[in-house]
């Protein structure tokens, strides 16, 4: 496939540079979009349980199992992606 496009260095840094785009999201089995999306909602629920703890340390009232449960659910869900 094209293979002369290799040999310009300007080419080879285009080829470097979508295979870091492209080699994790594959290795999970998703595309750039999906795996941007996936990796959104993980930061989201992430920012949300890290909140909820901190509000817990200062309130241990509030919010006794809702951080380790969004943890939980977020390491059931990426425990052996890409195996």
């Amino acid at each position: 496939m094209l293979s002369f496009l290799h040999r310009h260095p300007e080419n080879a840094k285009m080829t470097t540079l979508v295979r870091l785009f492209r080699d994790h999201p594959a290795s999970v089995d998703e595309t750039y979009l999906e795996h941007m999306a996936f990796a959104g909602r993980f930061s989201g629920k992430l920012f949300l349980a890290g909140s909820m703890a901190l509000v817990h340390a200062f309130l241990p009232f509030l919010f006794e199992r809702s951080a380790s449960g969004i943890v939980r659910e977020l390491y059931e869900k990426t425990h052996g992606r890409g195996k």
